[in-house]
């Protein structure tokens, strides 16, 4: 909590430094997985997840956004449609702690000074950097190894509106496609554990977050022109 705790100073000491209008606020949702194990749903957030964000708005159509992302991801071949995986029996869970930096860019204008209802979709998409567990299957059980660090593409679509004066509400799906294919325990790195390996060895694991954004604006009225 410490460092999150930093985090949020030093990105509010950032903004005041700056003649920029910009939006510090939480996410609240849902995480899900795609791998080797259970089912292969892309979205069905199942596991809580937390975070904070702070945009900092650089025209009315992108901004620069920086988060913080915490949540578990499980998944269990019992619930699977595919036949091997359910006789397979295998389960997981993991802790995804991710930092991210991106481009956030808005399909129409969204400028924050004008007065009356504003709405605009979105896209994001940047660098992720995570902690996870290093996990490897044994008899049956998921036990875990070590804990590792990865790298991870985020893609997210999101519609977002002004809900008050200076509130800003947002609905989004983030796909992070990992460089990683051990968040389940299927492709551990070490080499005793090569025996256990098992699924698509050649496919990286993804985890997806998805949820609500909540944003408060604050900051001096930019002048949005070529510089």
């Amino acid at each position: 909590m410490n460092r999150i705790a930093a985090v949020v100073i030093f990105l509010f000491l950032f903004s005041k430094a700056n003649a920029q209008i910009n939006e510090l606020g939480v996410f609240l949702g849902g995480s899900n997985y795609i791998g080797d194990v259970g089912p292969t749903t892309y979205i069905a957030p199942k596991e809580l997840s937390i975070g904070i964000l702070y945009k900092w708005n650089r025209s009315t159509r992108h901004s620069w956004r920086f988060s913080y992302t915490q949540g578990k991801i499980s998944s269990n071949d019992s619930n699977s449609d595919v036949p091997a995986r359910k006789q397979r029996g295998f389960s997981f869970e993991n802790e995804i702690k991710e930092l991210s930096a991106g481009l956030e860019f808005n399909f129409f204008d969204f400028n924050l000074h004008e007065s009356g209802w504003i709405a605009t979709p979105y896209v994001h998409t940047g660098l992720s950097y995570f902690r996870y567990d290093e996990l490897y299957v044994l008899d049956g059980q998921t036990k875990i190894d070590d804990t590792k660090y990865a790298m991870a593409i985020p893609m997210t679509v999101g519609l977002k509106t002004r809900i008050a004066d200076k509130f800003v509400l947002g609905l989004e799906t983030g796909i992070r496609y990992s460089f990683t294919d051990n968040l389940d325990g299927s492709n551990p790195k070490k080499e005793e554990f090569s025996q256990y390996k098992f699924g698509n060895l050649t496919s990286k694991d993804w985890y997806v977050f998805t949820g609500l954004t909540l944003t408060y604006t604050f900051g001096q009225n930019p002048c949005y022109c070529a510089e």
